[in-house]
C-alpha cells in the first residue's frame, strides 16, 4: 500500500468532466510523476490532494488517513507540502526572513507575520533558516530581496520553504516552468540530492519529459481526466496509447 492512495477519484465542473474514476498508488520514498497533455486533468487531481478542491467520488488517503474535508493547513500538518507553479514567496523580504516563516510556523504553528521584524532574540529560528539555506546553496544570498531572485532560485527556496516543514510528501506543480534549461538542470540536481538525504516521498507533475525522466521511477499517464497507463519510464517512452494521446497518433 502506498503512501498516497487515490481511488475511483471524480470530479465534475458544471457539464464538465474534469476527473473520471482515477486510481493511483504513490510508493513511499519513491519519486512518482504524473504526465499528460494539457486539459488532461492534472492540476486538479493535485489539487484534491492538497485540499483546494473535494473530489465529488472517490477517495484519496496519506499514510492510512483521508485527506478530504480537511483544510489545506491540516492537510500540510499531517505531512503534505506542496511547490506551485508559479514560485510561491514573499517579494518584499529577505530571502532569509522567507526561509523563517516556516520555521516559525513549524515551531509555533499560527503566529504573527510581522514578529518577523523582532527577530533579534530568536536564535534557534535563525539557526533553523540559516541551515535550510546552507542546504539549498542559498547561504550568500541570505539578505538578497527575494523579488530580485532568479526563476530558479526563487524555485530553490521555495522547495526549501517546503522542506524546512519536514514534509513525508512533497508535491511539485510544474516546478520548472518559466526557467531556462541551465535553471532547469540544477533544479533537477537539487531534486536528486533531496531525494538522496531526505526520507521523503515525491509526486511531481511536469510537462518537459527531461524533467521526467531524469527523477522518476514511476509515470501515471492522464488523458481527459482518466489514467491511461502507469509503468517504468522505459516502458513509458514508446508506449503507444502515450504517444497517442500526445501526439494524436495510432497504431
Amino acid at each position: 500500500m502506498g503512501i498516497l492512495e487515490v481511488k475511483n477519484v471524480g470530479k465534475r465542473f458544471g457539464g464538465l468532466q474534469a476527473l473520471g474514476d482515477v486510481n493511483l498508488s504513490v510508493a513511499e520514498n519513491s519519486v512518482h510523476a504524473i504526465i499528460g497533455p494539457n486539459g488532461a486533468g492534472k492540476s486538479t487531481l493535485l489539487n484534491c490532494f492538497v485540499g483546494k478542491l473535494i473530489p465529488d467520488t472517490g477517495s484519496v488517503m496519506f499514510d492510512g488517513q483521508s485527506v478530504l474535508g480537511r483544510m489545506p493547513y491540516e492537510i500540510n500538518q499531517m505531512g503534505i507540502s506542496r511547490v506551485f507553479q508559479t514560485p510561491e514567496i514573499f517579494g518584499d523580504l529577505s530571502v532569509q526572513e522567507n526561509m523563517m516563516i516556516p520555521c516559525f510556523a513549524k515551531r509555533d504553528g499560527a503566529f504573527e507575520l510581522n514578529a518577523i521584524g523582532s527577530v533579534g532574540g530568536q536564535k534557534d529560528i535563525i539557526e533553523s533558516a540559516e541551515e535550510m539555506l546552507e542546504e539549498m546553496n542559498m547561504a550568500d544570498k541570505r539578505h538578497m530581496n527575494a523579488a530580485s531572485l532568479s526563476r530558479g532560485d526563487k524555485r530553490r527556496l521555495e522547495i526549501g520553504m517546503c522542506l524546512s516543514q519536514e514534509p513525508r510528501l512533497l508535491l511539485l506543480d510544474e516546478p520548472t516552468a518559466g526557467m531556462a534549461r541551465a535553471d532547469t538542470n540544477n533544479t533537477i540536481d537539487l531534486l536528486k540530492q533531496i531525494k538522496e538525504e531526505r526520507d521523503i516521498t515525491i509526486a511531481i507533475i511536469e510537462h518537459d519529459m527531461h524533467v521526467v525522466f531524469s527523477l522518476a521511477e514511476r509515470i501515471t499517464v492522464l488523458a481527459q481526466g482518466t489514467p491511461l497507463v502507469e509503468d517504468t519510464p522505459d516502458n513509458i517512452k514508446g508506449h503507444p496509447k502515450v504517444r497517442e494521446a500526445y501526439l494524436g497518433e495510432t497504431a
